[in-house]
Protein backbone atom coordinates (compact mmCIF):
# COMPACT_ATOMS: atom_id res chain seq x y z
CA UNK A 1 0.00 0.00 0.00
CA UNK A 2 1.65 3.31 -1.11
CA UNK A 3 2.37 6.09 1.56
CA UNK A 4 -0.16 8.51 0.28
CA UNK A 5 -3.69 5.88 1.29
CA UNK A 6 -1.24 4.93 4.58
CA UNK A 7 -1.76 8.58 5.64
CA UNK A 8 -5.38 8.62 4.22
CA UNK A 9 -6.15 5.86 6.36
CA UNK A 10 -4.35 7.27 9.53
CA UNK A 11 -6.31 10.66 8.59
CA UNK A 12 -9.71 8.29 8.32
CA UNK A 13 -8.60 6.59 11.78
CA UNK A 14 -7.71 9.95 13.94
CA UNK A 15 -11.25 11.40 12.92
CA UNK A 16 -13.63 7.85 13.92
CA UNK A 17 -11.00 8.40 17.21
CA UNK A 18 -12.39 11.43 17.62
CA UNK A 19 -15.95 10.91 17.41
CA UNK A 20 -16.09 7.70 19.44
CA UNK A 21 -14.01 9.70 22.19
CA UNK A 22 -16.96 11.28 22.97
CA UNK A 23 -18.20 8.17 24.66
CA UNK A 24 -14.91 7.06 26.22
CA UNK A 25 -17.32 5.89 29.31
CA UNK A 26 -18.69 3.48 27.54
CA UNK A 27 -15.67 2.27 25.48
CA UNK A 28 -13.84 2.20 28.94
CA UNK A 29 -16.37 -0.11 30.33
CA UNK A 30 -16.59 -1.93 26.96
CA UNK A 31 -13.08 -2.96 27.10
CA UNK A 32 -13.30 -3.72 31.47
CA UNK A 33 -16.19 -6.02 30.50
CA UNK A 34 -14.31 -7.65 27.59
CA UNK A 35 -11.62 -8.10 29.77
CA UNK A 36 -13.13 -9.80 32.84
CA UNK A 37 -15.20 -11.89 29.90
CA UNK A 38 -12.06 -13.17 28.64
CA UNK A 39 -10.31 -14.21 32.29
CA UNK A 40 -13.77 -15.83 33.04
CA UNK A 41 -13.62 -17.77 29.56
CA UNK A 42 -10.04 -18.67 29.97
CA UNK A 43 -10.06 -19.76 33.20
CA UNK A 44 -13.37 -21.89 32.66
CA UNK A 45 -11.36 -23.72 29.92
CA UNK A 46 -8.35 -24.00 32.94
CA UNK A 47 -11.21 -26.00 35.41
CA UNK A 48 -12.51 -28.03 32.82
CA UNK A 49 -9.04 -29.52 32.49
CA UNK A 50 -9.11 -29.78 36.59
CA UNK A 51 -12.14 -31.43 36.08
CA UNK A 52 -10.94 -34.38 33.89
CA UNK A 53 -7.85 -34.72 36.45
CA UNK A 54 -10.42 -35.44 38.80
CA UNK A 55 -12.38 -38.05 36.55
CA UNK A 56 -8.84 -39.91 35.44
CA UNK A 57 -6.80 -39.40 38.83
CA UNK A 58 -5.40 -42.70 40.51
CA UNK A 59 -7.66 -43.82 43.22
CA UNK A 60 -10.92 -42.98 41.52
CA UNK A 61 -13.20 -40.10 41.28
CA UNK A 62 -12.59 -37.55 43.39
CA UNK A 63 -16.33 -36.08 43.85
CA UNK A 64 -15.79 -33.44 46.36
CA UNK A 65 -13.04 -31.74 44.28
CA UNK A 66 -15.31 -32.39 41.18
CA UNK A 67 -18.17 -30.62 42.61
CA UNK A 68 -16.56 -27.46 44.00
CA UNK A 69 -14.86 -26.94 40.40
CA UNK A 70 -18.75 -27.13 38.71
CA UNK A 71 -20.30 -24.83 41.12
CA UNK A 72 -17.40 -22.35 39.92
CA UNK A 73 -18.02 -23.05 36.71
CA UNK A 74 -21.55 -22.33 37.06
CA UNK A 75 -21.18 -19.27 38.74
CA UNK A 76 -18.45 -17.90 36.79
CA UNK A 77 -20.83 -19.28 33.01
CA UNK A 78 -23.27 -16.92 34.62
CA UNK A 79 -21.43 -13.56 34.74
CA UNK A 80 -19.58 -13.82 32.13
CA UNK A 81 -22.80 -13.86 29.77
CA UNK A 82 -24.35 -11.11 32.17
CA UNK A 83 -20.89 -8.97 31.45
CA UNK A 84 -21.46 -9.95 27.25
CA UNK A 85 -24.30 -8.43 27.44
CA UNK A 86 -23.34 -5.35 29.48
CA UNK A 87 -20.51 -5.56 26.59
CA UNK A 88 -22.93 -5.41 23.66
CA UNK A 89 -24.69 -2.38 25.32
CA UNK A 90 -21.94 -0.43 25.43
CA UNK A 91 -20.95 -1.09 21.80
CA UNK A 92 -24.25 -0.19 20.57
CA UNK A 93 -24.69 2.52 22.05
CA UNK A 94 -21.26 3.83 20.91
CA UNK A 95 -22.11 2.89 17.49
CA UNK A 96 -25.14 4.39 16.95
CA UNK A 97 -24.29 7.33 19.11
CA UNK A 98 -21.03 8.17 16.46
CA UNK A 99 -23.41 7.38 13.51
CA UNK A 100 -25.80 9.82 15.10
CA UNK A 101 -23.63 12.54 15.38
CA UNK A 102 -21.98 11.44 11.95
CA UNK A 103 -24.88 11.75 10.03
CA UNK A 104 -25.98 15.14 12.04
CA UNK A 105 -22.77 16.62 11.15
CA UNK A 106 -22.82 15.97 7.58
CA UNK A 107 -26.17 17.18 7.13
CA UNK A 108 -25.29 20.33 8.88
CA UNK A 109 -22.38 20.49 6.70
CA UNK A 110 -24.89 20.44 3.41
CA UNK A 111 -26.69 23.25 5.20
CA UNK A 112 -23.57 25.22 4.87
CA UNK A 113 -22.14 23.76 1.93
CA UNK A 114 -21.63 26.85 -0.94
CA UNK A 115 -24.21 26.17 -3.64
CA UNK A 116 -21.67 25.36 -6.11
CA UNK A 117 -20.90 21.83 -4.22
CA UNK A 118 -24.23 20.97 -3.94
CA UNK A 119 -24.55 22.03 -7.53
CA UNK A 120 -21.10 20.40 -8.75
CA UNK A 121 -22.68 17.15 -7.38
CA UNK A 122 -25.45 14.56 -8.09
CA UNK A 123 -27.89 14.56 -5.54
CA UNK A 124 -27.90 10.66 -5.27
CA UNK A 125 -24.15 10.59 -4.78
CA UNK A 126 -24.43 13.14 -1.66
CA UNK A 127 -27.69 10.52 -0.39
CA UNK A 128 -24.99 7.58 -0.83
CA UNK A 129 -22.85 9.17 1.35
CA UNK A 130 -25.15 10.01 4.14
CA UNK A 131 -27.08 6.80 4.01
CA UNK A 132 -25.78 3.71 2.70
CA UNK A 133 -22.03 4.50 3.29
CA UNK A 134 -22.81 5.67 6.99
CA UNK A 135 -24.45 2.40 7.32
CA UNK A 136 -21.95 0.35 5.95
CA UNK A 137 -19.53 1.99 8.17
CA UNK A 138 -22.12 1.54 11.11
CA UNK A 139 -21.75 -2.41 10.11
CA UNK A 140 -17.86 -2.20 10.22
CA UNK A 141 -17.44 -0.34 13.08
CA UNK A 142 -19.95 -2.33 15.37
CA UNK A 143 -18.13 -5.23 14.41
CA UNK A 144 -14.85 -4.01 15.49
CA UNK A 145 -15.99 -3.37 18.95
CA UNK A 146 -17.91 -5.82 19.45
CA UNK A 147 -14.72 -8.63 18.45
CA UNK A 148 -11.80 -6.80 17.94
CA UNK A 149 -11.46 -5.69 21.59
CA UNK A 150 -12.07 -9.47 22.84
CA UNK A 151 -10.03 -10.57 20.54
CA UNK A 152 -6.78 -8.70 21.39
CA UNK A 153 -7.44 -9.47 25.19
CA UNK A 154 -8.37 -13.47 24.38
CA UNK A 155 -4.48 -13.64 22.81
CA UNK A 156 -2.46 -12.38 25.47
CA UNK A 157 -4.90 -13.54 28.46
CA UNK A 158 -4.77 -16.84 26.37
CA UNK A 159 -0.82 -16.61 26.06
CA UNK A 160 -0.47 -15.52 29.98
CA UNK A 161 -2.84 -18.46 30.96
CA UNK A 162 -0.25 -21.04 29.03
CA UNK A 163 3.01 -19.44 29.81
CA UNK A 164 2.01 -20.50 33.72
CA UNK A 165 1.59 -23.89 32.81
CA UNK A 166 4.42 -24.52 30.29
CA UNK A 167 6.82 -22.04 28.89
CA UNK A 168 7.63 -24.45 25.73
CA UNK A 169 4.08 -25.10 24.33
CA UNK A 170 3.85 -21.22 24.71
CA UNK A 171 6.87 -20.20 23.18
CA UNK A 172 5.94 -22.70 20.21
CA UNK A 173 2.19 -21.13 19.45
CA UNK A 174 4.37 -17.64 19.91
CA UNK A 175 6.78 -18.88 16.85
CA UNK A 176 3.75 -20.04 14.90
CA UNK A 177 1.83 -16.69 15.17
CA UNK A 178 3.55 -14.54 12.94
CA UNK A 179 2.15 -16.18 10.27
CA UNK A 180 -1.27 -15.20 11.09
CA UNK A 181 -0.31 -11.60 10.83
CA UNK A 182 1.45 -12.12 7.96
CA UNK A 183 -1.81 -13.65 6.47
CA UNK A 184 -3.95 -10.69 7.92
CA UNK A 185 -1.16 -7.65 6.58
CA UNK A 186 -1.85 -9.70 2.82
CA UNK A 187 -5.47 -9.66 2.69
CA UNK A 188 -5.78 -6.12 4.25
CA UNK A 189 -3.83 -4.42 1.93
CA UNK A 190 -6.08 -5.77 -1.18
CA UNK A 191 -9.35 -5.04 0.09
CA UNK A 192 -9.28 -1.26 0.84
CA UNK A 193 -8.82 -0.81 -2.44
CA UNK A 194 -11.65 -2.42 -4.05
CA UNK A 195 -14.01 -1.45 -0.98
CA UNK A 196 -13.08 2.09 -1.79
CA UNK A 197 -14.17 1.34 -5.92
CA UNK A 198 -17.43 -0.62 -4.45
CA UNK A 199 -18.68 2.65 -2.76
CA UNK A 200 -17.77 4.58 -5.53
CA UNK A 201 -19.11 2.85 -7.84
CA UNK A 202 -22.41 2.16 -5.78
CA UNK A 203 -22.82 6.28 -5.33
CA UNK A 204 -22.60 6.27 -8.50
CA UNK A 205 -25.39 3.87 -9.28
CA UNK A 206 -27.53 5.60 -6.67
CA UNK A 207 -27.26 8.66 -8.27
CA UNK A 208 -28.37 7.60 -12.09
CA UNK A 209 -30.98 5.52 -10.41
CA UNK A 210 -32.34 8.61 -8.63
CA UNK A 211 -31.87 10.51 -11.24
CA UNK A 212 -34.23 7.86 -14.10
CA UNK A 213 -36.68 7.82 -11.48
CA UNK A 214 -37.37 11.46 -11.18
CA UNK A 215 -37.25 11.60 -14.60
CA UNK A 216 -38.87 8.60 -16.08
CA UNK A 217 -41.59 10.72 -17.54
CA UNK A 218 -38.91 12.46 -19.83
CA UNK A 219 -37.35 8.82 -20.54
CA UNK A 220 -39.88 7.62 -21.66
CA UNK A 221 -41.54 10.17 -23.65
CA UNK A 222 -38.27 10.14 -25.65
CA UNK A 223 -37.76 6.41 -25.90
CA UNK A 224 -34.66 7.03 -23.72
CA UNK A 225 -35.20 3.25 -22.04
CA UNK A 226 -32.96 0.81 -23.77
CA UNK A 227 -30.10 3.67 -23.40
CA UNK A 228 -30.89 4.24 -19.64
CA UNK A 229 -30.96 -0.02 -19.33
CA UNK A 230 -27.70 0.12 -21.35
CA UNK A 231 -25.92 2.72 -18.83
CA UNK A 232 -27.29 1.34 -15.68
CA UNK A 233 -25.99 -2.44 -16.78
CA UNK A 234 -22.08 -0.86 -17.28
CA UNK A 235 -22.28 0.51 -13.81
CA UNK A 236 -23.83 -2.37 -12.27
CA UNK A 237 -21.25 -4.69 -14.31
CA UNK A 238 -18.32 -2.22 -12.75
CA UNK A 239 -20.17 -2.46 -9.20
CA UNK A 240 -20.57 -5.94 -9.60
CA UNK A 241 -16.56 -6.77 -10.56
CA UNK A 242 -15.18 -4.62 -7.53
CA UNK A 243 -17.64 -6.15 -5.43
CA UNK A 244 -16.76 -9.67 -6.40
CA UNK A 245 -12.86 -8.81 -6.25
CA UNK A 246 -13.53 -7.13 -2.71
CA UNK A 247 -15.45 -10.71 -1.52
CA UNK A 248 -12.65 -12.88 -3.36
CA UNK A 249 -9.87 -10.95 -1.53
CA UNK A 250 -12.33 -10.94 2.09
CA UNK A 251 -13.22 -15.07 1.00
CA UNK A 252 -9.60 -16.36 0.93
CA UNK A 253 -9.73 -15.05 5.27
CA UNK A 254 -11.65 -18.04 6.65
CA UNK A 255 -9.52 -20.77 4.81
CA UNK A 256 -5.80 -19.03 5.40
CA UNK A 257 -6.93 -18.50 9.11
CA UNK A 258 -7.64 -21.97 9.32
CA UNK A 259 -4.92 -22.75 7.90
CA UNK A 260 -2.80 -21.26 10.78
CA UNK A 261 -5.01 -22.86 13.57
CA UNK A 262 -4.32 -26.34 11.90
CA UNK A 263 -0.63 -25.51 12.73
CA UNK A 264 -0.84 -24.02 16.30
CA UNK A 265 -2.95 -27.06 17.40
CA UNK A 266 -0.73 -29.17 15.89
CA UNK A 267 2.16 -27.64 17.42
CA UNK A 268 0.60 -27.69 20.77
CA UNK A 269 -0.91 -31.36 20.70
CA UNK A 270 2.34 -32.86 19.39
CA UNK A 271 4.54 -30.81 22.06
CA UNK A 272 1.72 -31.17 24.96
CA UNK A 273 1.98 -35.05 23.96
CA UNK A 274 5.39 -35.29 24.21
CA UNK A 275 5.43 -33.11 27.74
CA UNK A 276 2.61 -35.97 29.31
CA UNK A 277 4.10 -38.75 28.19
CA UNK A 278 7.71 -37.61 30.12
CA UNK A 279 5.07 -36.41 33.27
CA UNK A 280 5.91 -32.64 32.65
CA UNK A 281 1.97 -32.00 32.28
CA UNK A 282 -1.62 -34.11 33.28
CA UNK A 283 -4.04 -35.07 30.53
CA UNK A 284 -6.17 -32.60 32.17
CA UNK A 285 -3.68 -29.94 31.60
CA UNK A 286 -2.70 -30.98 28.06
CA UNK A 287 -6.98 -31.28 27.29
CA UNK A 288 -6.62 -27.14 28.70
CA UNK A 289 -3.97 -26.59 26.02
CA UNK A 290 -5.56 -27.64 23.13
CA UNK A 291 -8.67 -25.66 24.27
CA UNK A 292 -6.43 -22.61 24.89
CA UNK A 293 -5.38 -23.15 20.76
CA UNK A 294 -8.34 -23.06 20.00
CA UNK A 295 -8.86 -20.04 22.08
CA UNK A 296 -6.22 -18.27 20.88
CA UNK A 297 -6.47 -19.17 17.12
CA UNK A 298 -10.06 -18.29 16.94
CA UNK A 299 -9.21 -14.35 17.53
CA UNK A 300 -7.45 -14.36 14.76
CA UNK A 301 -10.26 -16.03 12.21
CA UNK A 302 -12.05 -13.12 13.94
CA UNK A 303 -9.66 -10.65 13.96
CA UNK A 304 -8.96 -11.23 10.23
CA UNK A 305 -13.23 -10.94 9.16
CA UNK A 306 -12.69 -7.64 11.34
CA UNK A 307 -10.29 -6.46 9.35
CA UNK A 308 -11.46 -7.30 6.10
CA UNK A 309 -15.17 -5.49 7.32
CA UNK A 310 -12.85 -2.15 8.87
CA UNK A 311 -11.65 -1.86 5.47
CA UNK A 312 -14.13 -1.47 3.90
CA UNK A 313 -15.88 0.63 6.65
CA UNK A 314 -12.91 2.91 6.37
CA UNK A 315 -13.54 3.03 2.85
CA UNK A 316 -17.14 4.04 3.37
CA UNK A 317 -15.77 6.52 6.18
CA UNK A 318 -13.69 8.42 4.30
CA UNK A 319 -16.33 9.22 1.89
CA UNK A 320 -18.15 10.65 4.79
CA UNK A 321 -15.51 12.54 5.93
CA UNK A 322 -14.74 13.81 2.87
CA UNK A 323 -18.16 15.72 2.54
CA UNK A 324 -18.13 16.51 6.46
CA UNK A 325 -14.31 18.18 5.89
CA UNK A 326 -15.57 20.46 2.40
CA UNK A 327 -14.94 23.93 2.50
CA UNK A 328 -18.18 25.70 3.89
CA UNK A 329 -19.37 28.68 2.83
CA UNK A 330 -17.70 32.65 3.64
CA UNK A 331 -18.92 32.52 7.73
CA UNK A 332 -20.59 36.16 8.16
CA UNK A 333 -18.85 38.07 9.71
CA UNK A 334 -18.72 38.67 13.50
CA UNK A 335 -19.95 42.07 12.97
CA UNK A 336 -21.98 41.52 9.95
CA UNK A 337 -25.13 44.08 10.48
CA UNK A 338 -28.97 42.75 10.55
CA UNK A 339 -30.91 43.94 7.72
CA UNK A 340 -33.89 45.91 8.96
CA UNK A 341 -36.46 48.46 8.11
CA UNK A 342 -35.18 47.88 4.19
CA UNK A 343 -35.98 50.52 1.67
CA UNK A 344 -34.86 48.38 -1.32
CA UNK A 345 -32.03 50.37 -3.03
CA UNK A 346 -29.70 48.27 -4.91
CA UNK A 347 -26.47 48.71 -6.35
CA UNK A 348 -24.21 46.50 -8.45
CA UNK A 349 -20.41 47.95 -8.61
CA UNK A 350 -18.30 46.38 -11.10
CA UNK A 351 -19.14 43.03 -10.74
CA UNK A 352 -17.15 40.10 -12.11
CA UNK A 353 -18.54 36.55 -11.81
CA UNK A 354 -17.95 33.10 -13.31
CA UNK A 355 -19.11 29.89 -11.97
CA UNK A 356 -15.47 28.35 -13.22
CA UNK A 357 -12.58 30.05 -14.18
CA UNK A 358 -12.14 28.94 -17.72
CA UNK A 359 -15.44 30.33 -18.60
CA UNK A 360 -16.39 33.83 -18.31
CA UNK A 361 -19.71 34.92 -17.62
CA UNK A 362 -20.47 38.54 -15.82
CA UNK A 363 -17.93 41.15 -16.79
CA UNK A 364 -18.00 44.80 -14.98
CA UNK A 365 -21.33 44.84 -14.38
CA UNK A 366 -22.77 48.32 -12.89
CA UNK A 367 -26.23 48.42 -11.51
CA UNK A 368 -28.26 51.11 -10.13
CA UNK A 369 -32.15 50.40 -8.27
CA UNK A 370 -33.77 53.22 -6.85
CA UNK A 371 -36.18 51.74 -4.08
CA UNK A 372 -39.66 50.63 -5.31
CA UNK A 373 -38.30 50.17 -8.76
CA UNK A 374 -39.71 46.73 -10.86
CA UNK A 375 -36.78 45.73 -12.81
CA UNK A 376 -37.04 43.42 -15.84
CA UNK A 377 -34.49 41.23 -16.55
CA UNK A 378 -34.58 39.61 -20.44
CA UNK A 379 -32.36 38.00 -22.88
CA UNK A 380 -31.32 34.57 -24.67
CA UNK A 381 -30.54 31.66 -22.23
CA UNK A 382 -27.57 31.35 -20.86
CA UNK A 383 -27.07 34.99 -20.82
CA UNK A 384 -26.40 35.38 -16.69
CA UNK A 385 -30.17 36.29 -16.10
CA UNK A 386 -30.84 33.61 -13.09
CA UNK A 387 -27.13 34.33 -12.26
CA UNK A 388 -28.05 37.41 -11.01
CA UNK A 389 -30.56 36.48 -8.88
CA UNK A 390 -27.79 33.86 -7.09
CA UNK A 391 -25.71 36.66 -6.64
CA UNK A 392 -28.22 39.11 -5.28
CA UNK A 393 -29.66 36.42 -2.97
CA UNK A 394 -25.64 35.87 -2.00
CA UNK A 395 -26.11 32.06 -2.87
CA UNK A 396 -22.76 32.83 -4.56
CA UNK A 397 -20.27 35.08 -3.69
CA UNK A 398 -18.80 38.11 -6.30
CA UNK A 399 -15.18 37.14 -8.01
CA UNK A 400 -14.91 40.77 -7.94
CA UNK A 401 -16.95 44.36 -7.01
CA UNK A 402 -19.63 44.72 -4.67
CA UNK A 403 -23.26 44.60 -4.03
CA UNK A 404 -25.15 46.70 -1.95
CA UNK A 405 -28.40 46.81 -0.19
CA UNK A 406 -29.35 50.56 1.18
CA UNK A 407 -26.03 51.38 0.98
CA UNK A 408 -24.60 48.21 3.08
CA UNK A 409 -22.67 45.68 1.20
CA UNK A 410 -24.18 41.90 1.39
CA UNK A 411 -21.18 40.28 2.57
CA UNK A 412 -21.24 42.62 5.64
CA UNK A 413 -24.90 41.86 6.07
CA UNK A 414 -26.11 37.86 7.93
CA UNK A 415 -27.60 35.66 4.88
CA UNK A 416 -30.16 35.02 7.27
CA UNK A 417 -31.11 38.81 7.21
CA UNK A 418 -30.55 39.91 3.68
CA UNK A 419 -32.56 36.41 2.34
CA UNK A 420 -35.22 36.92 4.58
CA UNK A 421 -36.03 40.48 3.33
CA UNK A 422 -36.19 39.04 -0.61
CA UNK A 423 -39.32 36.70 -1.67
CA UNK A 424 -38.61 34.99 -4.39
CA UNK A 425 -40.83 32.87 -6.54
CA UNK A 426 -39.01 30.63 -9.12
CA UNK A 427 -39.92 28.52 -11.82
CA UNK A 428 -39.37 25.26 -10.41
CA UNK A 429 -41.68 25.11 -7.44
CA UNK A 430 -40.56 22.98 -4.28
CA UNK A 431 -42.77 22.02 -1.59
CA UNK A 432 -41.85 19.81 1.39
CA UNK A 433 -43.87 16.65 2.35
CA UNK A 434 -46.52 17.96 5.01
CA UNK A 435 -49.82 19.94 4.76
CA UNK A 436 -50.45 22.67 2.74
CA UNK A 437 -50.64 24.72 5.52
CA UNK A 438 -47.32 24.44 6.57
CA UNK A 439 -45.77 24.91 3.39
CA UNK A 440 -47.68 28.67 2.79
CA UNK A 441 -46.50 29.31 6.14
CA UNK A 442 -42.93 28.28 5.85
CA UNK A 443 -41.26 31.79 5.48
CA UNK A 444 -43.50 32.96 8.80
CA UNK A 445 -44.86 29.89 10.82
CA UNK A 446 -46.53 32.16 13.39
CA UNK A 447 -48.79 33.86 10.78
CA UNK A 448 -52.73 34.17 11.84
CA UNK A 449 -55.06 32.03 10.08
CA UNK A 450 -56.69 34.99 8.24
CA UNK A 451 -53.33 36.09 6.97
CA UNK A 452 -52.70 32.79 5.58
CA UNK A 453 -56.25 32.60 3.78
CA UNK A 454 -55.40 36.13 2.73
CA UNK A 455 -52.23 35.18 1.11
CA UNK A 456 -54.07 31.93 -0.74
CA UNK A 457 -56.90 34.32 -1.99
CA UNK A 458 -54.82 36.26 -3.79
CA UNK A 459 -52.69 33.81 -5.41
CA UNK A 460 -56.15 32.59 -6.51
CA UNK A 461 -55.55 29.02 -5.03
CA UNK A 462 -57.93 29.49 -1.61
CA UNK A 463 -60.88 27.96 -3.63
CA UNK A 464 -59.15 24.72 -4.79
CA UNK A 465 -57.56 24.34 -1.58
CA UNK A 466 -61.25 24.55 0.32
CA UNK A 467 -62.21 21.44 -2.22
CA UNK A 468 -59.52 19.21 -1.37
CA UNK A 469 -60.19 16.26 1.91
CA UNK A 470 -58.63 18.32 4.58
CA UNK A 471 -58.58 21.63 3.19
CA UNK A 472 -55.73 23.51 4.67
CA UNK A 473 -54.45 20.66 6.48
CA UNK A 474 -54.28 18.20 3.44
CA UNK A 475 -50.89 16.37 3.80
CA UNK A 476 -49.01 16.23 0.33
CA UNK A 477 -45.94 14.41 -0.92
CA UNK A 478 -42.41 15.50 -0.92
CA UNK A 479 -42.59 18.15 -4.05
CA UNK A 480 -46.45 18.07 -4.37
CA UNK A 481 -46.46 15.39 -6.64
CA UNK A 482 -49.79 14.71 -6.19
CA UNK A 483 -50.12 18.46 -7.68
CA UNK A 484 -50.44 19.68 -10.67
CA UNK A 485 -47.38 21.53 -12.08
CA UNK A 486 -49.38 24.90 -11.65
CA UNK A 487 -51.40 24.22 -8.63
CA UNK A 488 -47.62 23.94 -6.94
CA UNK A 489 -46.82 27.35 -7.94
CA UNK A 490 -49.49 29.21 -6.94
CA UNK A 491 -48.45 27.52 -3.64
CA UNK A 492 -45.25 28.29 -3.70
CA UNK A 493 -46.96 32.21 -4.82
CA UNK A 494 -49.31 32.46 -1.91
CA UNK A 495 -46.05 31.51 0.56
CA UNK A 496 -44.20 34.35 -1.08
CA UNK A 497 -47.93 36.58 -0.46
CA UNK A 498 -48.20 36.02 3.18
CA UNK A 499 -44.07 37.47 3.97
CA UNK A 500 -44.61 40.30 1.67
CA UNK A 501 -40.88 41.27 1.92
CA UNK A 502 -39.79 45.00 0.88
CA UNK A 503 -37.79 42.96 -2.28
CA UNK A 504 -39.28 40.40 -4.86
CA UNK A 505 -37.59 38.36 -7.66
CA UNK A 506 -40.44 36.73 -10.12
CA UNK A 507 -37.98 34.40 -12.24
CA UNK A 508 -40.63 32.98 -14.64
CA UNK A 509 -43.31 33.18 -11.65
CA UNK A 510 -46.29 32.39 -14.14
CA UNK A 511 -44.76 29.67 -16.49
CA UNK A 512 -46.79 26.88 -15.61
CA UNK A 513 -50.31 28.89 -14.55
CA UNK A 514 -52.92 29.12 -17.60
CA UNK A 515 -53.37 31.93 -19.21
CA UNK A 516 -57.02 33.07 -17.50
CA UNK A 517 -55.30 32.14 -13.62
CA UNK A 518 -51.57 34.39 -14.95
CA UNK A 519 -54.11 37.59 -15.66
CA UNK A 520 -55.21 37.58 -12.35
CA UNK A 521 -51.63 36.29 -10.69
CA UNK A 522 -50.27 39.51 -12.85
CA UNK A 523 -53.05 41.72 -10.94
CA UNK A 524 -51.97 40.38 -8.15
CA UNK A 525 -48.11 40.79 -8.48
CA UNK A 526 -48.34 44.51 -9.49
CA UNK A 527 -50.11 45.03 -6.13
CA UNK A 528 -47.84 43.06 -4.17
CA UNK A 529 -44.84 44.65 -6.16
CA UNK A 530 -45.88 48.37 -5.57
CA UNK A 531 -43.58 50.11 -3.40
CA UNK A 532 -41.41 47.10 -3.51
CA UNK A 533 -37.97 46.70 -5.60
CA UNK A 534 -38.98 43.87 -7.41
CA UNK A 535 -36.64 42.16 -10.18
CA UNK A 536 -38.34 40.43 -12.31
CA UNK A 537 -37.30 37.37 -14.93
CA UNK A 538 -38.90 36.39 -17.75
CA UNK A 539 -38.63 34.83 -21.24
CA UNK A 540 -41.98 36.26 -22.53
CA UNK A 541 -41.59 39.42 -23.44
CA UNK A 542 -45.30 40.57 -23.38
CA UNK A 543 -45.35 40.20 -19.30
CA UNK A 544 -42.89 43.10 -18.87
CA UNK A 545 -43.91 45.74 -20.33
CA UNK A 546 -45.22 47.70 -17.45
CA UNK A 547 -41.61 47.44 -16.18
CA UNK A 548 -39.81 50.86 -14.68
CA UNK A 549 -36.17 49.43 -16.16
CA UNK A 550 -36.13 46.44 -19.11
CA UNK A 551 -32.40 45.13 -18.81
CA UNK A 552 -31.31 43.28 -22.30
CA UNK A 553 -28.61 40.79 -21.07
CA UNK A 554 -26.28 38.91 -23.56
CA UNK A 555 -23.28 36.78 -22.60
CA UNK A 556 -22.94 38.48 -19.00
CA UNK A 557 -23.30 42.23 -20.34
CA UNK A 558 -26.24 44.55 -20.33
CA UNK A 559 -26.47 45.56 -23.68
CA UNK A 560 -29.51 47.77 -23.37
CA UNK A 561 -31.52 49.10 -20.77
CA UNK A 562 -35.12 51.25 -20.62
CA UNK A 563 -38.23 50.96 -20.23
CA UNK A 564 -40.77 48.86 -22.64
CA UNK A 565 -41.02 51.53 -25.25
CA UNK A 566 -37.69 53.50 -25.75
CA UNK A 567 -36.39 49.91 -26.12
CA UNK A 568 -38.73 49.34 -28.90
CA UNK A 569 -37.68 52.63 -30.30
CA UNK A 570 -34.24 52.01 -30.33
CA UNK A 571 -34.60 49.05 -32.96
CA UNK A 572 -31.67 46.87 -30.84
CA UNK A 573 -31.24 43.58 -30.08
CA UNK A 574 -34.77 44.18 -27.43
CA UNK A 575 -36.61 44.80 -30.25
CA UNK A 576 -35.31 41.93 -32.23
CA UNK A 577 -36.50 39.79 -29.42
CA UNK A 578 -39.81 41.55 -29.06
CA UNK A 579 -40.88 41.13 -32.34
CA UNK A 580 -39.59 37.71 -32.71
CA UNK A 581 -42.24 36.49 -30.26
CA UNK A 582 -45.00 38.79 -31.61
CA UNK A 583 -44.53 36.83 -35.18
CA UNK A 584 -44.69 33.60 -33.31
CA UNK A 585 -47.36 34.32 -31.02
CA UNK A 586 -49.44 35.69 -34.13
CA UNK A 587 -48.74 32.81 -35.75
Amino acid sequence: MDRKKINVQRATVKKIFHYVGKYRVYVVCSILFAGITVIFTLYLLLLIGKAIDCLIGAGGVDFEKLIHILIIMAVLTGLTGILQWGMNVCNNKIVYHVIQDIRKDAFEKIEILPLKYIDGNSYGEIVSRIIADVDQFADGLLMGFTQLFTSIITIFGTLIFMFRESVMITFVVICITPVSILVAGFISQRTYSMFMRQSETRGEQTAFIEEMIGNQKVVQAFGHEKEALEHFEEINNRLAKYSLRAIFFSSITNPATRFVNGLVYTGVGVTGAISVINGGLTVGILTAFLNYANQYTKPFNEISGVVTELQNALSCAKRIFELIDEEPQVPDPADAIELSGVKGEIKLNHVDFSYSPERRLIENLNLSVKPGQRIAIVGPTGCGKTTIINLLMRFYEVNRGDIKVDGSDIRKITRKSLRTNYGMVLQETWLKSGTIRENICLGKPDAAEEEMIEAAKAAHIHSFITRMPDGYDTAITENGEDLSQGQRQLLCIARVMLCLPPMLILDEATSSIDTRTELKIQEAFRIMMKGRTSFIIAHRLSTVKDADRILVMREGQIIEQGTHNELLEKKGFYSELYNSQFVREAV
